[in-house]
């Protein structure tokens, strides 16, 4: 079977200033390098979505047992850890395909095809997830629009975007995030105002960070487990690191920002929001069957308009925003692995003026389009999908920390303790702490998910299909 690395002219790009480029591991330069720092750092807001709390904020809540600034504190912590074990990894392999890249060439190959084939279980569901939510938050608000129609409007929406190029990619990224800050702005002031004149439980309540009366590690892991779904998406930059015009020390840099920023809005607005629940007991022994509980709080503080407000917000954000900016990133994912002949060739298609991977684009809107349709006929849809997009992403962030320690310490002989052996350890005891926490569910459809996988890469390797990977410099 011919190469898919061989079949197409290189163009003059290169990789930014102290970056060594594609080239360097065997590949031609087919993506455009055309994105700066700042717009990798708007991208992985984006793609986190500031106001993401907004949706899931009852779940969490109600699995925290009210500590929900706790949970996205902690999760906050874990995913900083691995976004420093993301940022090494990228600067030594500056290469679409994000963990699928970092474990093939810091382990093994067959463990990057396998760590690509569990992320695949977050990239691949997560724009079908954001879909469904933002589908039926517009349904619950014009009722007479099917959820069908809706999550049919935002897919065509999103694939049309991505299909005009990164670069018009990142113009409406940067619309739509100056959008989701103003309403986050909105509702922290108008909330840090109503709890100033006394309503809810008062500006100095601890209770969203600390409660005697439910604490436990346990719990607060199990909550983690569904926070960290808010973070996910920090990690999307990696799988631009071939359309990164700057030094491959932005996609690090940006990976962190963005973490820092959104984490921190994460809490704050968690905490106000925690604050302003009517009837919090009532929350956590109930649920949020309606997935309303955010926006019950926000009319709580100023009436039923912060409510429409907030809840279209969400719907805007996770149906158009953030599933805009998951395509991509999942449509990059899969052009590494085919790029490879890991995955069917022509997902390594590339669009001949546009620049983007155009079958593995359409392919992603398919998926989510035909999964989301049917998710949406099941009660339990939004829940099973979510625990399979956590699950799916924490496994491959478990495989990334051990790429880290086994590339630099032990084939590099790295000396550098902290970074290349005491962090990515102290990430891996955190997230591996969270995976064993979490619904036994997600687990058990997560380990069928990776049995297939080995299967699957039986059958590569069998066939002849392992790919040649060549090292920097060769």
């Amino acid at each position: 079977m011919t190469d898919p690395r061989t079949t197409h002219p290189a163009p003059a790009a290169t990789a930014g200033e102290g970056a060594p480029g594609v080239e360097a591991f065997g590949y031609h330069q087919e993506l455009k390098r055309s994105l700066s720092f700042t717009d990798l750092l708007v991208y992985g807001l984006v793609f986190m979505v500031p106001i993401a709390p907004f949706g899931i904020f009852g779940s969490v809540f109600q699995a925290s047992g009210g500590m929900i600034a706790l949970a996205y504190a902690v999760g906050g912590l874990a995913m900083a850890f691995t976004a420093a074990s993301y940022s090494q990894m990228s600067r030594a392999f500056p290469m679409a395909g994000s963990v699928y890249t970092y474990a093939g060439r810091g382990i093994a190959q067959p463990v990057g095809f396998l760590a690509g084939w569990m992320i695949l279980l977050d990239y691949v569901l997560v724009p079908g997830l954001l879909y469904l939510i933002a589908a039926v938050a517009m349904n619950a608000i014009v009722s007479g629009i099917p959820v069908w129609v809706w999550l049919v409007g935002f897919v065509v929406l999103n694939t049309v975007v991505n299909y005009l190029g990164i670069e018009f990619t990142a113009r409406v990224n940067r619309i739509m995030l100056i959008g989701e800050l103003i309403v986050l702005a909105v509702f922290l002031l108008i909330g840090v105002i109503a709890l100033a004149r006394g309503e809810g439980n008062g500006l100095g309540a601890l209770t969203p960070i600390y409660n005697s009366d439910t604490f436990s590690l346990s719990l607060v892991f199990g909550a983690v487990s569904i926070a960290v779904l808010s973070f996910l998406g920090f990690d999307g930059i990696s799988t631009l690191a071939e359309e990164n015009r700057d030094s491959a020390r932005s996609i690090g840099k940006s990976m962190i920002a963005a973490l820092a920023l959104a984490g921190t809005l994460f809490i704050v607005q968690t905490w106000i929001a925690a604050l302003l629940v009517p009837n919090p007991d009532t929350l956590i022994s109930e649920g949020d069957a309606g997935g309303t509980a955010f926006y019950d709080a926000a009319e709580a503080a100023s009436g039923h308009w912060l409510y429409v407000v907030t809840a279209v917000a969400t719907a805007i954000a996770w149906g158009f925003a953030n599933s805009l900016v998951a395509q991509a990133a999942t449509s990059r994912l899969l052009f590494a692995m085919a790029r490879d002949r890991q995955l069917p060739s022509f997902l390594a298609k590339v669009h001949p003026t546009r620049r983007v991977p155009v079958n593995a684009t359409l392919l992603v809107a398919a998926v989510s389009l035909v999964l989301g349709i049917y998710m949406s006929q099941r009660d339990d849809g939004i829940t099973l999908l979510s625990t399979l997009v956590n699950f799916g992403a924490l496994s491959a962030f478990l495989v990334l920390h051990v790429a880290v320690v086994v590339h630099f310490v032990v084939r590099q002989k790295s000396r550098d303790w902290w970074r290349h052996l005491a962090v990515p350890v102290i990430g891996f005891a955190i997230l591996f702490y969270v995976v064993i926490n979490a619904k036994v569910a997600a687990q058990m459809l997560g380990f069928v998910w990776l049995g297939i996988g080995v299967v699957v890469l039986v059958f590569l390797l069998a066939t002849g299909r392992r790919p040649v990977l060549a090292e920097e410099g060769k």
